[in-house]
């Protein structure tokens, strides 16, 4: 599906990108964007006011958790994440390497990557390789991640030591860290509840840590699914300094907090790292609105409801993703433009170095694929529309202020 191309086609609508909302008109040629303005030509396609017209939008940390091995395929394929990304707005995602066929190698990382050919799908999809203890950088220019503590799969470490002297030999390279300290984990794996399981305190250790090894060893760091407000200032800091990192938070961090949990629904909001405090949740959502944070990314991490019934940690986001955004864009009253940095233009640079085409913008020479939200028409997720193989979502029964009214794909009208 990556290299089909379609024939001429002008959609019009109320534009939203980095740089402004306006009325206008983009025409896509040869699945890319050829034109973006007014008097283009008769239009295929006019949305009404109420809607807003991004750049396919990207999602830069899911588990679709299918590999070579086919283990984990009950829970989530290529094929079905694919169809759960478009159903939320997604037109290219990031995919984790906790695999058990883990790619970390040139023979391990290109079976996963012909996997995804093989597949043929309309979402473009982009593959971390794993650091695990031990490891080397692969010979090609790839997105890393590595988990400091323990994950999905044997991808992770012990102690921050023996990370050091992994990443010393991953000089320059873009790496993305899961921020829990193992040691830390360990002195608190007795506690009662999940989220003493994992306090606070593990993820601003791990903070420190990950900001000190991105100077030490000059990488382009991204610190995943954050969640404690009082590593906020770190982060901000480092950033002033010049350092080069970046954080995604996760829908669950923004919209959850403990105060919610219950008996009854403390095991569909377990999650690594845990639901934090109203004050946590109130700073992350801060962090998307103020630029502190650089991608809503989701972590969706699909576990079908027996795991979840037995304490696996992780929730699925994909098929929520464009109703989140509305939220956000409806009820919190974030800016479009802010939505289109967040969602469209940050993501697509970020999967920039490893792709050929360019994803995020309405501009010409980008792909022509386009994410349309109705900031009038409500959302109620309902468990028997959601594309993920795992069949559940957080969110169910709820309903949120918009929706995701069409997805185009390379100048083509798909089906979400």
């Amino acid at each position: 599906m990556a290299d089909k191309r379609s024939a001429s086609v002008i959609v019009e609508g109320r534009l939203a990108d980095i740089d402004g909302v306006r009325w206008g008109q983009v025409a896509i040629e040869n699945g890319l964007i050829a034109a973006v303005g007014s008097g283009l030509g008769k239009s295929d396609h006019v949305y009404p006011d109420s809607c807003l017209i991004f750049a396919g939008m990207g999602d830069i940390h899911i588990h679709a958790r299918e590999d070579a091995t086919g283990k984990h395929n009950y829970k989530e394929t290529f094929a079905s994440a694919s169809a759960a990304a478009l159903h939320g707005g997604v037109v290219h995602v990031a995919d984790m390497p906790n695999n058990p066929a883990a790619p970390i190698d040139d023979a391990s990382y290109a079976d996963k990557e012909a996997l995804v050919r093989r597949a043929n799908l309309p979402v473009t999809f982009t593959l971390y390789a794993g650091i695990g203890p031990g490891t080397r950088p692969l010979t090609r220019n790839l997105p890393y991640k590595a988990y400091m503590g323990p994950s999905v799969g044997e991808l992770f470490f012990t102690s921050l030591e023996q990370l050091d002297e992994t990443l010393a030999h991953y000089r320059g390279r873009n790496v993305s860290f899961h921020c829990e300290d193992p040691i830390l984990l360990e002195e608190n794996k007795g506690a009662a509840l999940h989220e003493l399981r994992r306090p606070p305190e593990c993820e601003l250790s791990a903070t420190r840590f990950a900001l000190a090894m991105i100077e030490k060893h000059q990488l382009t760091g991204k610190l995943c699914h954050y969640s404690v407000g009082e590593g906020l200032p770190l982060i901000r800091a480092a950033k002033a300094k010049g350092l080069p990192v970046t954080i995604e938070v996760t829908p669950q961090h923004v919209f959850f907090d403990t105060s919610m949990i219950t008996p009854s629904n403390r095991a569909w909001l377990q999650m690594n790292p845990p639901i934090r405090s109203p004050a946590d949740r109130a700073a992350m959502l801060e962090a998307l609105r103020d630029g502190t944070a650089d991608f809503l990314a989701t972590d969706h991490a699909p576990h079908s409801i027996e795991e979840k019934l037995h304490g696996h940690s992780g929730m699925p986001q994909l098929d929520t993703y464009g109703p989140f955004v509305a939220w956000l864009l409806v009820e919190q009253k974030f800016k479009p433009e802010r939505i289109a940095e967040l969602c469209c233009a940050n993501p697509g640079a970020f999967v920039a170095p490893y792709q050929s085409e360019k994803f995020g913008r309405l501009l010409p020479g980008y792909v022509g694929s386009f994410t349309v939200l109705d900031r009038a028409k409500p959302t109620t997720i309902r468990r028997e529309d959601l594309k993920t193989k795992c069949g559940w979502s957080p969110f169910e029964g709820m309903t949120f202020p918009g929706s995701v009214t069409a997805m185009w794909v390379r100048g083509e009208k798909v089906s979400c």
